[in-house]
């Protein structure tokens, strides 16, 4: 795809999907959120991609909210959530692939959410992120609100929202933000390179394992298990887990990419 607010490519089991308008550091419009998640639905339903990346064009990941598309608008805030983050950061949490946030550069407000989305975050030097509702009077959004504090607790995510405090690399790894970050000028091959090594991994127990995760957040400690047992019979009656104890026994690395037939 060229020409668009969305690009894809595709290397190795690897689908990324890049935000394209950086004359905008990739501040979300309409057409952007709807292409993203379209993007990510596609991408779920293709076999052969096994771990999708989001990352943004040029110097930014995501700017947050193009303040001039919703400007003027006959769409209650409600509305527009509903119709364009809500969808996104639903579909992102339920896809049944990995999904690395590839964070290029600054990532502020509803861009801080969709990097906090993802089940792996990989920043690049320069980026940084920045809960910035607060600067216009507004709520966080798109789900910051339920990521942030799980992953810095209350009391640092209100200070991190009610200052807008921007947080850079050293502390995003600090904070729990980011589990790596990259020089940038490597940035793209560095992330490359980590998420073909995601690709190579069982897909299935993959799959599973971030459907585990997710339920057991909002579950009890009784829930989390009787769902752990389910989901362990789905993935011990698959080929993968034959192919994992074959490769044990036979003392080599396990093959979980099957050649497409």
């Amino acid at each position: 795809m060229t020409d668009t607010v969305i690009t894809e490519t595709t290397q190795a089991g690897v689908r990324t999907l890049t935000l394209n308008r950086p004359d905008k550091l990739n501040a979300a419009n309409d057409a952007l959120l709807l292409a993203l998640t379209d993007a990510l639905r596609r991408a779920d339903a293709e076999d052969s991609v096994r771990v999708v990346v989001i990352t943004g064009a040029g110097r930014g990941f995501c700017a947050g909210q193009d303040l001039g598309n919703v400007s003027g608008r006959d769409m209650t805030f409600t509305e527009h959530l509903n119709h364009t983050y809500n969808p996104l950061i639903r579909t992102i949490r339920t896809l049944g692939k990995p999904v690395i946030s590839a964070v290029n550069g600054v990532a502020a407000g509803a861009g801080a959410s969709l990097a906090l989305a993802g089940d792996i975050r990989l920043w690049a030097q320069s980026a940084s992120l920045i809960e910035v509702f607060s600067n216009i009077a507004l709520v966080p959004d798109s789900g910051s609100t339920w990521f942030l504090p799980r992953l810095v607790g209350y009391h640092r995510a209100f200070e991190l929202m009610a200052l807008a405090e921007r947080v850079h690399p050293e502390d995003a790894l600090r904070l729990g933000l980011c589990e790596q970050v990259f020089p940038d000028d490597t940035f793209r091959a560095d992330v490359q390179a980590y998420a073909e090594r995601l690709a190579a991994r069982p897909a299935n127990a993959l799959k599973l394992t971030k459907q585990a995760l997710v339920f057991a957040q909002t579950s009890t400690l009784d829930e989390a298990l009787d769902q752990e047992a389910v989901l362990q019979q789905i993935a011990g009656d698959h080929w993968e887990h034959e192919e994992g104890v074959t490769a044990f026994k036979e003392k080599r690395p396990a093959q979980f990419v099957r050649d497409a037939k």
